[in-house]
């Protein structure tokens, strides 16, 4: 059935596994040839000794298979989106959905810091050498920081010069408030109107641009969460001593980058979606815990580097746009110079109506 096939492979994963199978042992591997020359009965005996090899063959492992979830759950909403009228009754299923888990998180989070120090507690107890442990957690922080910058003042500027033509640095220049509210915050949503002020008063950029792209950049446009989750899974992966291959660094990257877009704009929600990352490959998710300590420090940074994002591509879409902008200028103004020349001559004709009504009673008089 073909509905139980993406059922299957949207919850389970499907991965290499292990299966032993019995070998007969090559002669050049045998340690007995001198008893092979002296007794060939010994020989024999020895040559159809098996041994047993593990050799990988595709299969079944158990785990949530996020990326594929991630295709389906997006794919199945543009299918609800396009059916209209027909989609409503599950658009409010899931809708109402929604409200219900929203509220059912909000009163788990009165108890999440009791939680929360109850799990790195767990975690120091479990640590055999926490200078080790600190150590790697440093050069975390000091990776994730490298990497926000990297991004934020080099390949962000670099993408407004490349396709403006202008200086990068006055247009972030104007800012610095948004940039300022975004670190003290933490959250792109509460930045959004200083965001809006900085862009249309300090940056000049137009108001259908911005009332347009800040709301939805605000709402998936997360690269420096996206960066900061394909980190983390790595450093998770290596304290673990797990070896990731190229195969599956390039699954965290594509799967941070998906979990990233359906991040919520408020603090520490990067943490959520962690989950997802680190399911993707078969890492433990327990050990989220270990980042936290850290976390509501990147948290800011990867924040602020939303906020920057949104901005420098608000400004290149407002630059892409100028003609399609002009050209509509240009069209409500000659609309509105059409209505204006069009109510004269109404006007004209009450005014002389007017002028005449008094000659008219002066002849009857």
């Amino acid at each position: 059935n073909r509905n139980e096939y993406i059922v299957e492979y949207c919850f389970q994963s499907k991965d290499l596994e292990n299966r032993i199978f019995r070998v007969a042992i090559p002669p050049n591997e045998t340690s007995v040839v001198a008893s092979i020359i002296n007794n060939v009965s010994e020989a024999m005996e020895t040559l159809t000794r098996m041994k047993e090899e593990v050799i990988p063959v595709p299969g079944s492992v158990n785990g949530v298979n996020a990326l594929g979830l991630v295709v389906f759950s997006i794919s199945f909403g543009l299918v609800i989106g396009n059916m209209k009228e027909q989609g409503q009754p599950l658009r409010h299923f899931f809708d109402s959905l929604n409200e219900a888990i929203m509220r059912l998180v909000a009163l788990i989070m009165w108890y999440a810091p009791l939680g929360i120090m109850f799990l790195i507690a767990g975690k120091i107890v479990e640590m055999e050498d926490m200078g080790v442990i600190g150590g790697q957690l440093a050069m975390y922080t000091i990776t994730v920081i490298i990497g926000l910058l990297i991004h934020a003042i080099i390949v962000l500027p670099l993408l407004y010069f490349l396709v403006v033509r202008k200086n990068p640095w006055v247009f972030i220049g104007g800012l610095l408030q948004a940039l300022i509210t975004a670190l003290g915050t933490s959250s792109s949503s509460a930045t959004l109107p200083i965001t809006f002020k900085c862009l249309e008063e300090n940056n000049g950029v137009d108001k259908r641009i911005t009332r347009f792209v800040l709301p939805v950049g605000a709402t998936i446009n997360m690269d420096g969460t996206a960066l900061y989750e394909a980190l983390a899974a790595i450093f998770i992966a290596q304290v673990n001593n797990f070896d990731l291959n190229f195969g599956q660094i390039i699954t965290i990257s594509i799967t941070a980058t998906a979990a990233s877009i359906g991040a919520a704009g408020i603090p520490q929600a990067g943490l959520v979606t962690m989950v997802i990352v680190l399911t993707s490959v078969g890492l433990p998710t327990e050990d989220i815990t270990l980042i936290i300590a850290v976390d509501w420090f990147l948290d800011r940074l990867r924040t602020t580097t939303n906020v920057l994002g949104d901005s420098i591509g608000a400004g290149i879409v407002e630059h892409l746009s100028r003609n399609e902008l002009k050209n509509r200028d240009a069209e409500m103004g000659n609309s509105v110079i059409e209505e204006n020349e069009m109510k004269k001559p109404y006007q004209l004709i009450s005014q002389e109506n007017e002028s005449v009504k008094p000659l008219d009673s002066e002849t009857k008089m």
